[in-house]
């Protein structure tokens, strides 16, 4: 379902919706476009899902924590693939698609 899942993304990464159609609905960090960011698109798939996504996001917030916390708020669960003892949190947004919540990125060397 291209609505449910692109308007779990958009309240979970801060981004509007530009497009919003039955079978397609986008979302981006822009309200126009920009060279070199781009907006992420959500199609309608009939197909089952039936192994680990190829590609998902990994969100890297100040407060792991509290990130978690705020999606599972928004309808986001945590996820087990088979991941063991690691210091991120692996999650599935609204239609079980893998995500991972990492602690915060390292500080930036300010020299």
């Amino acid at each position: 379902e291209p609505k449910a899942v692109a308007e779990f993304w958009s309240l979970a990464l801060g981004w509007p919706i530009l497009v919003d159609t039955q079978d397609e609905v986008m979302i981006a960090p822009f309200d126009e476009r920009k060279p070199g960011v781009f907006p992420v698109l959500f199609l309608r798939n009939p197909d089952e899902k039936r192994v680990k996504n190829r590609w998902h996001f990994d969100l890297a917030p100040d407060d792991q924590a509290a990130e978690v916390g705020r999606l599972e708020g928004l309808g986001a669960r945590r996820a087990d693939i088979g991941q063991g003892d690691v210091p991120w949190v692996v999650m599935a947004d609204v239609e079980g698609n893998e995500f991972c919540v990492l602690t915060s990125l390292p500080e930036q060397d300010a020299s």
